[in-house]
């Protein structure tokens, strides 16, 4: 069977979700996947066409004023020329993200980026993990400590830098690109001839 190629598609304002799509690209090589880390604010035509050859995108970005950053609903918006020829159909999709607050909308960001996914056709991983730190005897260093379903969440404080990501969180978005690396793999990939 080929390698599964993931790439993940994000933009990062100040760092914290870099340091985010660096935890699923761990995730994803460490599960024996090929994996591209693709800035969407500066986009080329090759990361486009490394997009189309990829058996799953990750979407990421933080999450400002509720939903995805600007520089990301632009690359969606760009996306468009995909859609119409739905040149992502039957990929794989998934995402993360990262805020100031312990919610902070974040789920927001990712049913959009569920929507953008189910707009193009694609089929979406969840995270696969119950939720931690929910009980007296749970920690705040539980994978998905924030309780997320959707995708992997993470929260750092708005006076902090991105060395201040919580291992925990880093730890659930390595555990996505895992299970996305693992289910491309379960679902086959195509053929270098296909897109």
């Amino acid at each position: 069977m080929s390698t599964p190629v993931v790439s993940i598609a994000y933009h990062s304002g100040y760092g914290h979700t870099a340091v985010l799509a660096e935890a699923v690209h761990s995730g994803a090589a460490e599960a024996g996947a090929e994996v591209h880390l693709i800035k969407v604010d500066g986009i080329t035509d090759a990361e486009w066409e490394r997009l189309d050859a990829s058996d799953a995108i990750v979407f990421g970005s933080p999450t400002y004023m509720g939903t995805a950053s600007g520089a990301f609903h632009v690359f969606a918006e760009a996306s468009s020329k995909r859609w119409f020829g739905q040149d992502w159909q039957d990929k794989l999709a998934a995402g993360f993200t990262n805020s100031g607050s312990k919610s902070g909308d974040k789920l927001h960001t990712l049913q959009f980026f569920q929507i953008l996914a189910a707009q193009h056709g694609m089929n979406w991983i969840n995270l696969g993990l119950h939720p931690g730190w929910n009980s007296s005897s749970a920690s705040e260093h539980d994978l998905n400590r924030l309780g997320v379903f959707a995708g992997a969440a993470a929260q750092t404080n708005i006076d902090e830098g991105p060395e201040t990501v919580h291992k925990a969180d880093i730890a659930t978005a390595e555990h996505l690109g895992r299970r996305v690396a693992g289910t491309a793999s379960r679902y086959g990939t195509r053929s270098s001839g296909d897109s």
